[in-house]
């Protein structure tokens, strides 16, 4: 079984792609962070195969803030894939620098809010 942890600003969109997820991908195992301060260490505790982040304009969910959490998990666990998820229509400087990490090889993919639940879990199962 694979598993996956969350790290979502909001704990009732979190729920929801976990029920996406579950609903999509059987060998999955979700696992939502408390918060962006516990997600480094959830990862240590839980060694996901997939560590899902969204990205905000504002702290704690700040691009600077998950590419700080991706070098904790990559000491810890190198081989976990790492998504971002954005708001492709909030903040279009957020979008870009999501943009470059990927072509970076910062991050292993992103997705944007507007998303189906077929492309969201095809995603997650791809990488």
């Amino acid at each position: 079984m694979r598993k996956m942890v969350l790290d979502m600003q909001s704990g009732i969109h979190a729920h929801n792609m976990e029920r996406m997820l579950m609903q999509k991908l059987e060998d999955y195992q979700v696992v939502i962070s408390e918060s962006p301060d516990s997600t480094a260490e959830w990862c240590k505790v839980h060694s996901p195969d997939v560590l899902l982040m969204e990205v905000k304009a504002y702290s704690p969910w700040m691009f600077s803030e998950r590419m700080k959490i991706r070098e904790k998990l990559r000491q810890s666990n190198p081989d976990c894939r790492i998504i971002l998820f954005v708001d492709d229509e909030s903040d279009y400087d957020l979008t870009e620098h999501v943009r470059q990490a990927k072509r970076e090889g910062l991050i292993d993919a992103f997705l944007f809010g507007s998303v189906s639940e077929n492309y969201f879990a095809s995603v997650v199962d791809s990488v």
